[in-house]
């Protein structure tokens, strides 16, 4: 099944009117990365570099101390870190900003440089940075208030080569004192937009340059803002433990720490507040479907680790038969709107212009594959996934893909046989496990979507698709708590896997 991937957090520091002494007295400051140009990665990013710049003018109009990397690699971003160390003292306001790739790895969210080199897991450690680490030091060196906004949830050039087993970002484990978004929910992924700037500091800025909102009042509506927008199609995700009030600017909007320029005073949209006490912001109710269908999220390899034995298969009802592994003529009908929206999305043009190229070059085939799927596209993802095999039948990752794309269309005796290839050529291959646990439960075979779950669950215990597939199987097969149980475990970890289900035609 799909692996969502990609980060997303976001980091801000309010100074409340109400206690002048801690506002007035304490120093703000800043690092600001913005990371467009990825080697990996088959063009630049189009949002971090603006993003960044428009961010860290704004925050040096509120007072704040600004450090500005642009496409940082990793002694940079070191170096920029130590800087921002160095400035900290007791009751200093620390703010980081990071736009770019974000990998979660180990429960915990890593922020890339440029010139990283991942091929594996322990290679996101080692070149990453830990979010969780940053602040950590930042609050041991005396910060009062903390914040980290981070627009990270984007799908990384490197899961051709290895993929996470939970896509998005991890939720930080932070010290007292910290505020922190993510510019989508936990292991939720969004596709750059291709424009200048994006949804997420747009809607930031909008709610910055309100004079004496808190901290929390601001990403609060920042969130409110991006999920209208987006007709819910990106949620923000929020974590605080704030114990001081801060607000980015205060009194009449003119008046800005350290003699910043005057704004346009703006009405904030109505949102609630979230308490000073850890608190995690859940998204809000979702909005009258809009007329287009809701992408689903694209599947994904995860981390392979040694594991137990395979699970064993179910034999689903009839389905169509399979469709051939050799390429396909497009039909001879005018391409429907979506088919339209996908020619102009960035990616898919440049991915299909190296196809022109040369037909037969595999890794764009799979990734434009992957770019269909994500998009709700199944059919012409399969098509994708159909010319991969055709060139290396034993491509396991684009095998499991074109198992889960088919099992979400309901062709599951062809993603039957998908998922067992995977597995046959990559024995507890997690991500056919997964895959082939959604094909059972579609098919009804409950007993052994539990244990193709319960075998991805040994290998990667936090995989929330397994977890939430196996809280059905679970409810269905009779044991109501403990399907109960792992269903509330799966939606703590990412609320939107309920949707997420519901895409593919299980409730």
């Amino acid at each position: 099944m799909t692996l969502r991937l990609l980060l997303l957090l976001g980091l801000i520091v309010p100074a409340v009117a109400s206690v002048p002494c801690f506002a007035a007295a304490a120093d703000r400051v800043a690092l600001v990365i913005g990371n467009a140009k990825y080697p990996d990665a088959d063009a630049p990013l189009t949002e971090p570099v603006n993003d960044a710049r428009d961010l860290a003018d704004e925050l040096k109009r509120d007072g704040f101390n600004v450090d500005v990397l642009e496409n940082a690699g990793g002694e940079a971003m070191r170096h920029a870190l130590d800087r921002l160390y160095g400035k900290i003292k007791p009751g200093t306001v620390a703010l980081v900003f990071f736009s770019g790739y974000g990998i979660q790895s180990n429960r915990q969210s890593y922020l890339i440089p440029v010139d990283a080199q991942i091929w594996q897991e322990a290679d996101v450690r080692r070149d990453g940075f830990s979010l969780e680490t940053v602040l950590g030091e930042i609050n041991g060196r005396g910060a009062g208030v903390k914040i980290a906004l981070i627009d990270a949830s984007r799908r990384n050039p490197y899961e051709r080569r290895f993929r996470t087993a939970s896509a998005g970002l991890a939720p930080v484990i932070a010290p007292t004192g910290t505020l922190v978004m993510y510019s989508a929910a936990l292991s939720a992924v969004v596709s750059d937009s291709g424009r200048d700037h994006s949804l997420f500091v747009q809607e930031l800025l909008k709610e910055i340059r309100v004079p004496d909102l808190s901290a929390e009042e601001t990403l609060n509506h920042t969130r409110v803002g991006v999920t209208r927008a987006s007709r819910n199609e990106q949620v923000p995700w929020i974590s605080s433990s704030l114990a001081e009030d801060f607000t980015f600017v205060t009194g009449p909007a003119g008046n800005r720490p350290a003699g910043g320029a005057a704004e346009t005073n703006v009405t904030p949209p109505p949102a609630p507040t979230p308490s000073p006490t850890q608190v995690v912001v859940a998204p809000p109710a979702p909005p009258p479907a809009p007329p287009m269908p809701s992408p689903a999220p694209s599947p994904v390899q995860k981390a392979d680790t040694p594991p137990p034995a395979p699970a064993p298969t179910a034999t689903p009802a009839p389905a169509p038969p399979a469709a051939s592994n050799s390429p396909s003529p497009e039909p001879n009908v005018a391409p429907t709107s979506t088919q339209v929206a996908l020619a102009d999305d960035p990616t898919v043009k440049s991915l299909s212009a190296k196809i022109a190229a040369n037909p037969d070059d595999v890794s764009a085939l799979y990734r434009r594959g992957q770019v269909y799927a994500s998009k709700g596209a199944y059919d012409l993802a399969i098509k994708d996934f159909d010319d991969t095999i055709r060139i290396n039948p034993k491509d396991v990752e684009a095998l499991n893909n074109r198992c889960w794309a088919r099992t979400v269309i309901g062709e599951l005796q062809t993603a039957l046989r998908d998922c067992n290839e995977a597995l046959r050529l990559r024995p507890n291959f997690v991500d056919a496990l997964d895959s082939r646990g959604l094909l059972n439960l579609k098919s009804g075979a409950n007993k052994n979507a539990i244990a193709d779950f319960d075998a991805a669950l040994k290998i990667n215990p936090r995989l929330t698709s397994s977890l939430y597939g196996r809280g059905l199987a679970r409810q269905r097969s009779g044991a109501a708590q403990e399907g109960a149980l792992d269903i509330a475990n799966a939606k703590a970890m990412d609320p939107n896997v309920v949707q997420e289900f519901e895409s593919y035609g299980v409730r």
